[in-house]
C-alpha cells in the first residue's frame, strides 16, 4: 500500500491502512463502510457482524484512550458480537429519514440508519456547545416543568433550559439525505449509498474532536469527512479502494471539482442516467 500521509486521500484498503497506523495515534474514527444491504460490489460482505467486529478490534488499537469511533450501519450492524473487550458502546444514534420511499410489502420499511457511538474507555470529550440544536419547547412551558416537585428534587434538577439550544439526542431527523439537486452531490452513483451530507459529518467531528486532532476515515468514498476536517481545522488520514472515488474526493478536497451535472438520456431503452462530470481548475 502507499505510504501513509497526513491530510491526503489514499488508494488503499481500510484494514491494511489501519494495521499500518501506530498504536494510540487516532483521536476520532468515522467509519461509513459496507452495510451489506445493496447490490453494489463495494457493499458486499459475507457477514456484516463479523466484518464490523474485525474493524472494531483493529480500531481499538489505534485509538487513543478516550478516542471515539462512529460506526455507520443498518440495525443489525453490531448484533451478535461482543465488542466489550475492545470498545465501549455509549449509544446508538438513529439517523431518521422519513422521506425514504415506503417500499415494504410484508413488513415495515426501514427509514433509518444507525450510527454506533463507541469510545475507548470513557469518551475523552463531548463538545455539546458545538452541536446544540434549536429548542422545540417554549421557554415558559419548560420553566413550569422545571418547577414541578418531582423534577425539581429529582436526578436532573440541575438541567435547565439553554437559550443557545439543546442536546441533539440520539434520534436525528433534522439532517436530511442528499438529493439529485444537492449542490454538494459529487455524482449520482454516490447518492444515498456512498455520500453523506456534510452537516452530518460536521456534527460528529465537532462533538468528538478538537482542532488539530487526527481523524481517520477508512472508507472515505466521496471525501466528505476529509472536506469537513479541512474546513474545521482537523487533520485526517483517509483511504478508499475505488480509484474513481479517490480521484473525485481528492479533486473535491482541493476545491477543483467545480460542477457535477447529471443528465438523463431519454433515448436509452433501459432509462439509465448518464453522469457527466465536468472538472474545472482554479
Amino acid at each position: 500500500m502507499p505510504s501513509l500521509k497526513m491530510n491526503d486521500i489514499l488508494l488503499a484498503d481500510a484494514l491494511e491502512t489501519t494495521r499500518a497506523l501506530p498504536d494510540m495515534s487516532i483521536d476520532l474514527i468515522i467509519c461509513d463502510g459496507p452495510y451489506n444491504a445493496t447490490p453494489h460490489e463495494w457493499d458486499r460482505v459475507s457477514n456484516i457482524q463479523a466484518f464490523n467486529f474485525e474493524l472494531i478490534k483493529a480500531f481499538s488499537r489505534i485509538l487513543k484512550p478516550g478516542g471515539v469511533l462512529y460506526l455507520f450501519g443498518k440495525p443489525t450492524c453490531v448484533d451478535f458480537i461482543d465488542y466489550r473487550p475492545y470498545l465501549t458502546l455509549n449509544s446508538k444514534i438513529v439517523w431518521y429519514q422519513p422521506s425514504r420511499l415506503g417500499q415494504g410489502r410484508k413488513s415495515y420499511t426501514n427509514n433509518y440508519d444507525l450510527i454506533c457511538y463507541f469510545s475507548k474507555g470513557k469518551p475523552g470529550q463531548f463538545n455539546l456547545d458545538e452541536i446544540r440544536v434549536p429548542q422545540l419547547v417554549e421557554l415558559e412551558h419548560r420553566r413550569r416543568c422545571e418547577n414541578v416537585p418531582s423534577v425539581k428534587n429529582g436526578t436532573y434538577a440541575k438541567t435547565k433550559f439553554n437559550e443557545d439550544g439543546k442536546n441533539p439526542g440520539d434520534v436525528w431527523g433534522d439532517i436530511k439525505q442528499l438529493t439529485y439537486k444537492s449542490k454538494e452531490l459529487v455524482s449520482r452513483e454516490m447518492l444515498n449509498t456512498v455520500q453523506k451530507p456534510e452537516k452530518l459529518m460536521e456534527r460528529l467531528v465537532l462533538a468528538s474532536s478538537q482542532r488539530e486532532a487526527v481523524v481517520f476515515d477508512p472508507f472515505c468514498g466521496s471525501g466528505t469527512v476529509p472536506v469537513v476536517c479541512k474546513r474545521l481545522g482537523r487533520n485526517f488520514i483517509a483511504c478508499d479502494t475505488n480509484p474513481t472515488f479517490v480521484e473525485l474526493a481528492s479533486l473535491r478536497l482541493a476545491g477543483k471539482l467545480l460542477k457535477v451535472k447529471v443528465m438523463e438520456d431519454k433515448e436509452m431503452e433501459d432509462a439509465q442516467m448518464e453522469v457527466q462530470v465536468q472538472l474545472g481548475f482554479w
